[in-house]
Formats: structure tokens, C-alpha cells, sequence
């Protein structure tokens, strides 16, 4: 999936210093993918770009996610490239407070909260009335309680955990923070080596302390004493240079099921790349150790040598098949459930978009259900001057980005799924992934459909509906595509009501959107849908009636003291434990308005 970590990809922006070199660089290697009608949709828009440090920028092309294009510049012209970027912008200023809590944080004996991504081992998104301590009648009242500013970021990541009182996320820059969920003080923080983007998951060690496990965009995982955050361990799990952790490990019978994704489509936009060899994969680590259990890839088959592309680059295969979500745990079946992404080069792979079903103790693959064929694509398809690595058959780009719901009605389970297709898909899971139903919600696309997942109660499934496709209106006020929340039973997929998109109140503001690309969450009759247009909404489970809306858009008083404001809702959810609720806003990447803030509400408020 091609998501944040494009964010730098091409690094174009709007010119500054015409006639210097940077601008010159920039139009002879960017223009193909930075433009308002590029065919990459999800570059990020020059806002966001030029509010980067130049040294990220300069990190990027040179060791980063963008080094295969910077590979042929020299120091000084990426050095000019950022320049040209950053020009006219005013540099982090920045006073961070200090903001550390009068006491040591309190000692993890509970793991009840919101542990993770999906709140549970099923991933339902569904938070219960005596975990959310916050009802229907609640919801109205909700208020800003306190923020806290990412330091030098433009988008905002990793969806909160909430254990003991203690609210523990990731941020752009590596950094994880561990907070009073009251206050927002900060107890401890830890430096990782890249982006941590994954929601953190909580877990008892055999000498009675609790670990805090996450990944980064470097493909480590780490586990870290969850009361002062000193390294317990550190283990790569994949060596590819652009593997990378996104989805939230999961924790179960002391083994630790970790996602592996990529952006090797990226690189592939080169001509000169030799694409491709990236396969996903769930890794299994003893959770005390780090010690690699098994690894079980999502194409069986390793990557051997096709032929050469048009520009000579030797070309390998098949590839691809991310894994960007947590994985799904059946205790009953002693099995984990994941998604998988398209493929990124020939030959074509069944796994590919599908979902896989693996053996808990041994890894071993038992059943896959894939659910779009031949879905070939890197970034060198973008580029119909010179398409050199793009697939024979180039797909549309429609991967299953989101966790499977296992859920179970009237005695029947139901593994529930939605796609990027614009399709929601239940399998059986007593059958080997038989499909029960399928129900179209959207048109879908690289950027539509349903991008990071959905929420259940009961015998409901609620799905945030994108269908967003980047176009940029050239009237300010004409309505943009996308958005949009379902309802569908899960015993049979029938739609039970829509809640169609709104009209954005920052119409006219560069990435302002009504898509839903968020995942949603709910608790007992209100579920909570982020949008691309910076608000947060509520609804009636019963009817879809909205009963609450918050615009983020704003800028914030931080209690850590940086300069923060709010911009889209992407990527993750808000996480609500008891009576409060917690959101990331600004996410500058897929189109979006760039933001670094993470926002708790309460009904009582400040």
C-alpha cells in the first residue's frame, strides 16, 4: 500500500528561488509525480512538504526511503533540492517543555484499556460500556482536554494505547512517549531508530513487569519495560532495506505475531532499480527473548531472476504482498488472520491481496482466499513515458490494508474484511476461507474503498467508505469524491443504513476531503469515524444519525509546549477507556493536511 513513506517521493514542491539549482533538480526528476493532475494521487501536497526539516529531507534521499533516486546527486544537490523545498519557511522553533510527571508512572497490574490496534484479539474496534465508562448521552458533551505537539512533524502517527491510567503512542520522528492520560505529563520516552507508526501493544515478562512491544519503518522490533521504558530487547525482522513494521504486533501464549510490510514500489519507480524481492511476512518472537520463533512469508515462492526491463535493470519475482495490519487471532482454531497487498512485479502471485490463514505454534500457511487477481503495480506504472518496471498487467492497486474482524453471530463465525476495491468480504473460517457474502460500498481504487479498517457491535459491521481519488477540484468550492459510512448486518451483508458525505467546512483548502480513510471504533450505540477534512463524527449505531462533531483544524496549546496544529484524520482511530478519548490529527501524506497533534477529550474537559 502505497501510504506515508511517499511522503518524500520525488520531493517536489511550490517553487521558491526560480532559477536556483534545487528548482532545476526538482524539474527534471519531479515533475512526472508532483502536479495537480500527477497520476500519483497520494504525493504530498507542497504545504506539507515545506514544512520538513531540511535535514529529513536530505536524510531521505541519502539513506532513506528515497535514496534510489537520490543515488545519481551529489551531496550539495540534495542539498539544494531541500533548499528549494524548505524556501520561504519559517525553521522549528520550537521551546519544548520539559513536561515530565512529579512521579514515576504507576506500576501496569491491569492490562484491560485499549491494548493495541483492534482493542481485543479479534481486532472488532468495539470498545465495551465498562472499559469506555462514556455513553450515547456522553458523547455530545466531549471536549479537548489537553494536546500534545509532535515536535517537528507533519503528520501524525500511531493510534494510542491506553493501559493503567498511562497513554503510550509513536511519533514520526522515532520518538515513543509514555503520558498520564489525565494530564498529558510525560513519564518516559525512548528513542527508536526510525518512524514509529505501529499502535504499541502491552504484555506481561515472566519477572512480573508489563513490555511495551512496537516496530519502526527500519523493520525493528523492540520491547521495552512499560513503567521507565529501558530496552528489554531489540531484533530486525526482515534485512530488505525498505521492510518495515506498520501494524500493531499482536501478543498471544507468549509468542509475539509481528506484521512485515514494504514500500519497495517506491524504488521500482527508477528505471535502474532491479525490481523486485520484498515479500510480506508475520514473524513469530518469544516475547521474553526476541528470539525468532518461525517466519512464514506471504509468497512462499523466493524471488528469482525474470529478464531486464527496458533500461537494462534486471527484474525479479514474484514480489509484494505487504502485510501493513495487525494480525487477527482465532484462540478457537489455534490460527492468526492477515491481509495481505497487490504484487510488485511478474510473475503474478494468488497470494497477493488475498487473506491468509496460519498456524499459531508452527506458521504454516492453511488456507488463502485471494480476492483480486494479477494486482500488479509499483510507482514506475505512474510514469507512462517510461513504464520499465511496472507489471505486464497493471492493476488497479486494491490491497487489503485493514485487520480481519472475527466475529461471531448467532452461534456462526465470520472472519470480516473490507478492501481498497470498495468491497466488504465475509469468509468462512471453518471452511478455508469460503466467501459467505460480498458487498460493494464504493467504487474503490489506489486511495478508495476501505483503506484502515472497520468496528463491529453486536451483529453489525460499520465501514468508512474513501473512494477518494485525489483529483483536485479546480473550483475551490466544487464538492471533492469520496466518503461515507455503512452499515452492514454480518450475517448476511445487507446494508442497513448510509450516512452519506458532507459538504467540508475547508472547502478550497489544499487536501480537504470528505473521505473516510480512518478505521472506526465504537462502543455501545455511537460509532466514531475520522475524516480526510480534519473532523471527527459520531453516529447512531442504531440509524446512522449524526450526534457529535469536532472539528480539528485548529491550532493548540500543547501541554508539552510545541506549536501544534490539527489537519486530516488517516491512518488510525481514536482509543477510548474510561471516559476519555484519544485521536491523532494531521496527517499530511495520502493528499492530506499535514498536523502534529494528538488530542484527548473528556466530558468535564480542561
Amino acid at each position: 500500500m502505497r501510504f506515508v513513506c511517499l511522503l518524500l517521493f520525488c520531493l517536489c514542491a511550490h517553487a521558491a528561488d526560480p532559477g536556483g539549482e534545487g528548482k532545476a533538480l526538482f524539474d527534471k526528476n519531479c515533475t512526472v509525480c508532483h502536479k495537480p493532475d500527477a497520476p500519483i494521487a497520494r504525493t504530498p501536497l507542497p504545504d506539507a512538504l515545506a514544512k520538513l526539516p531540511k535535514e529529513r529531507i536530505v536524510e531521505s534521499l541519502t539513506t532513506g526511503v528515497m535514496q534510489v533516486q537520490g543515488a545519481d546527486l551529489t551531496m550539495a544537490q540534495r542539498a539544494a533540492i531541500a533548499d528549494f523545498l524548505t524556501a520561504g519557511t519559517i525553521a522549528h522553533v520550537d521551546s519544548v517543555k520539559t513536561n515530565a510527571c512529579p512521579a514515576p508512572a504507576p506500576s501496569p497490574r491491569s492490562l484491560s484499556g485499549w491494548n493495541g490496534w483492534g482493542v481485543d484479539m479479534a481486532n472488532t474496534r468495539f470498545q465495551p460500556a465498562s472499559a469506555a465508562k462514556l455513553t450515547v448521552a456522553d458523547v455530545p458533551k466531549l471536549k479537548v482536554k489537553w494536546a500534545f505537539g509532535f515536535p517537528k512533524a507533519n503528520v501524525a502517527y500511531g493510534q494510542p494505547t491506553v493501559i493503567a491510567g498511562t497513554v503510550f503512542f509513536g511519533s514520526s520522528d522515532g520518538t515513543v512517549y509514555s503520558a498520564d492520560m489525565h494530564s498529558g505529563c510525560v513519564y518516559w520516552t525512548f528513542k527508536a531508530a526510525d518512524t514509529v507508526r505501529s499502535a504499541i501493544s502491552l504484555g506481561n515478562t515472566k519477572n512480573n513487569h508489563v513490555a511495551a512491544y512496537f516496530g519502526d519503518t527500519k523493520a525493528n522490533m523492540y520491547a521495552v519495560d512499560a513503567q521507565n521504558g529501558e530496552l528489554l530487547w531489540k531484533v530486525q525482522v526482515d534485512p530488505h532495506p525498505v521492510a518495515r513494521v506498520t501494524g500493531a504486533p499482536k501478543l498471544y501464549d507468549g509468542k509475539l505475531f509481528v506484521p512485515v510490510s514494504s514500500i519497495e514500489e517506491v524504488p521500482a519507480g527508477n528505471a535502474k532499480y532491479a525490481c523486485c524481492k520484498f515479500r510480506g511476512s508475520v514473524v513469530a518472537l518469544d516475547a521474553q527473548t526476541g528470539k525468532q520463533l518461525w517466519k512464514t512469508y506471504a509468497i512462499p515462492e523466493e524471488p528469482t531472476l525474470q529478464g531486464k526491463n527496458s533500461a537494462g535493470a534486471d527484474q525479479f519475482g514474484p514480489a509484494g504482498a505487504a502485510i501493513w495490519s495487525s494480525p487477527t487471532i482465532d484462540n478457537k482454531r489455534k490460527v492468526l488472520y492477515v491481509g495481505t497487498g497487490n504484487q510488485y512485479s511478474d510473475p503474478p502471485s494468488k497470494y497477493t491481496d488475498a487473506v491468509i490463514a496460519m498456524d499459531l505454534e508452527t506458521g504454516v500457511m492453511k488456507w488463502f482466499q485471494q480476492m483480486t487477481q494479477n494486482d500488479g503495480w509499483n510507482f514506475s506504472c505512474a510514469n507512462p513515458a517510461n513504464p520499465a518496471s511496472c507489471p505486464a498487467q497493471a492493476g488497479p492497486d486494491v490491497d487489503i490494508g485493514s485487520s480481519p474482524i472475527l466475529k461471531n453471530v448467532k452461534g456462526k463465525d465470520y472472519l470480516v474484511i473490507g478492501q481498497k476495491s470498495g468491497i466488504v468480504h465475509a469468509l468462512d473460517p471453518d471452511k478455508e476461507g469460503a466467501i459467505l457474502w460480498q458487498t460493494r460500498v464504493g467504487k474503490g481504487g489506489a486511495l478508495g474503498g476501505i483503506m484502515w479498517g472497520s468496528a463491529v457491535e453486536d451483529d453489525v459491521v460499520f465501514v468508512p467508505l474513501s473512494d477518494f481519488t485525489g483529483r483536485r477540484p479546480k473550483d475551490p468550492a466544487e464538492m471533492p469524491e469520496g466518503g461515507g459510512l455503512f452499515a452492514l448486518k454480518i450475517g448476511t451483508g445487507e446494508k442497513l443504513w448510509y450516512n452519506a458525505p458532507e459538504r467540508p467546512p475547508c472547502l478550497g483548502k489544499s487536501g480537504c476531503s470528505p473521505a473516510l480513510e480512518a478505521p472506526a471504533t465504537a462502543i455501545p450505540g455511537v460509532v466514531f469515524s475520522g475524516s480526510m477534512d480534519g473532523h471527527l463524527r459520531a453516529y447512531s449505531t442504531a440509524n446512522g444519525a449524526k450526534i457529535w462533531d469536532y472539528d480539528s483544524l485548529l491550532s493548540y496549546d500543547t501541554v508539552n509546549g510545541v506549536t501544534a496544529k490539527g489537519g486530516s484524520m488517516n491512518a488510525t482511530g481514536p482509543s477510548i477507556v474510561d471516559g476519555m478519548l484519544f485521536v491523532n490529527s494531521g496527517y499530511g501524506a495520502l493528499g492530506g493536511m499535514g498536523g502534529n497533534v494528538l488530542l484527548a477529550f473528556s466530558v468535564d474537559g480542561k
